[in-house]
């Protein structure tokens, strides 16, 4: 007759200790909106040839701060945008440290990469051929854009609380290789579902004082473009669908979407708001299965590094310039024209600055952040070069200057590597030498920051 008594009162002990787990962090998260006001050039596909109509769902700017045991904070920033250039995100870690005297190493900002965000300055900058009046939205809602980006920040660090925080990792299935070879030999845009790919999908809870999750920070390496050039609403695409889902199945935890090395991994199905959703709801449901689920309880301190490296562009001249203005295509025009006017102005481009960023999150779990986008295979090469340590590799973080493609890439050639320069207003393709650059700097950093 006592043994249920005796039963109800072991489970309520176990379910007391679960809610008191050791709160060794401490945490705030802030969300704001960053829709934009009124119709804007959407970013992302070349074919577009007006401004926005409206918005499917609303964009956020969200941000984690983290701080452990000695005062030391991190801060993780996710936006549903295109991607965020160094002209912002170095204006927002100057005004965060100045502020709130953190370094910009311990400041990490990631775009999801929407391809139905808006256009945001400084990037994609010959896509589009636009009038006075739209590159002054444009311009305005750049301004715009790193008030809010700061205040967000400001919010997130007010909001620190004694917190835990637990990691773990789950799988989806959608994303797949788009670099696909043709009957003639050549790469083009695809489905290529033998070529490399990453579907694990990493999960960082944060629970308050009570034990209720306040953050969810999951990530995917897959580009946000199932909505295709002819959808013209704002939204997040997939990554925007799966934290609205996620943040209604768990009502007062933040969900907050980090993008990680995508650059050769398309949704599939895509074209279709159906399939948006779908994907969605389908990367929703592992995030909530693994979050619901057993996690590691993470311990530690934090450390970070940011370094920015040149990395070295192949050579090109002037006449490679002037025989692109007679071409048809109106992006390649505006691409001569803008490299030649570098020319006259004694600017050539030979390196492209890049950011590599290394969080150390918790003994034997690393955030690496590189800059750009950046093709599964650096994931895959940094996790083989570190199996004892638990890896996040996330790609357009802190500048998205370009696709960063591997030396084999480079000599096959296609839309990553080659003609995706031209809408970044890159001279020329990189050298094959920098993945060998990459690869070093980043197994450098991981080196650096773990205990």
């Amino acid at each position: 007759m006592r043994t249920l008594p005796i039963l109800f009162c072991l489970a309520t002990l176990l379910s007391s200790l679960t809610a008191a787990a050791p709160t060794n962090y401490k945490a705030g998260v802030s969300a704001v909106d960053i829709t934009p006001s009124g119709p804007i050039w959407l970013s992302g596909y070349a074919s577009r040839n007006k401004p926005s109509t409206g918005v499917l769902h609303k964009l956020s700017a969200k941000a984690l701060a983290l701080e452990d045991s000695r005062g030391t904070r991190l801060i993780v920033v996710t936006t549903d945008l295109i991607g965020l250039p160094r002209a912002i995100t170095d204006v927002v870690g100057a005004r965060i440290e100045k502020q709130f005297n953190i370094p910009r190493a311990n400041l990490l900002l990631n775009s999801s990469h929407t391809h139905t965000g808006p256009m945001v300055r400084g990037n994609l900058v010959t896509m589009a051929d636009l009038s006075e009046d739209q590159q002054r939205v444009i311009q305005d809602y750049a301004t715009q854009l790193t008030d809010q980006l700061v205040k967000v920040i400001a919010g997130a660090i007010t909001a620190i609380k004694p917190a835990s925080a637990y990691w773990g990792e789950g799988t989806a299935n959608f994303a797949v290789n788009r670099r696909e070879r043709a009957a003639d030999g050549t790469i083009r845009l695809g489905v290529n579902p033998q070529g490399p790919g990453d579907h694990s999908v990493p999960v960082l809870r944060i629970d308050d004082v009570n034990g209720k999750p306040s953050a969810i920070l999951f990530g995917y390496a897959c580009h946000n473009t199932t909505l295709t050039g002819e959808h013209y609403q704002l939204s997040g695409d997939y990554a925007g669908f799966a934290q609205s889902e996620i943040e209604n199945s768990m009502p007062g935890a933040t969900a907050m979407f980090i993008q990680l090395c995508a650059g050769d991994q398309n949704p599939n199905p895509r074209s279709e708001l159906r399939y948006a959703e779908q994907h969605g709801r389908e990367l929703a449901a592992e995030v909530k299965r693994v979050a619901d689920g057993r996690m590691e309880h993470l311990h530690g301190r934090f450390a970070s590094t940011l370094t920015w490296r040149d990395l070295p562009i192949q050579p090109v001249t002037r006449a490679d310039f002037e025989g692109m203005l007679t071409a048809k295509d109106a992006a390649r025009v505006r691409f001569a024209k803008a490299m030649l006017h570098r020319m006259d102005e004694r600017q050539p481009m030979k390196t492209v600055p890049y950011p590599v960023q290394a969080f150390r999150l918790a003994d034997g779990l690393v955030l690496v952040a590189l800059g750009g986008e950046v093709v599964v295979e650096y994931d895959l090469q940094l996790k083989a070069a570190n199996p004892k340590t638990h890896l996040i590799v996330a790609g357009y973080s802190n500048d998205v200057m370009g696709y960063i493609p591997t030396a084999k890439m480079l000599s096959e050639g296609g839309y990553e590597p080659v003609a995706s320069t031209i809408y970044y207003g890159q001279a020329a393709p990189f050298s094959p030498d920098i993945e060998k650059m990459i690869l070093e700097t980043a197994n450098a950093a991981i080196r650096k920051v773990k205990p």
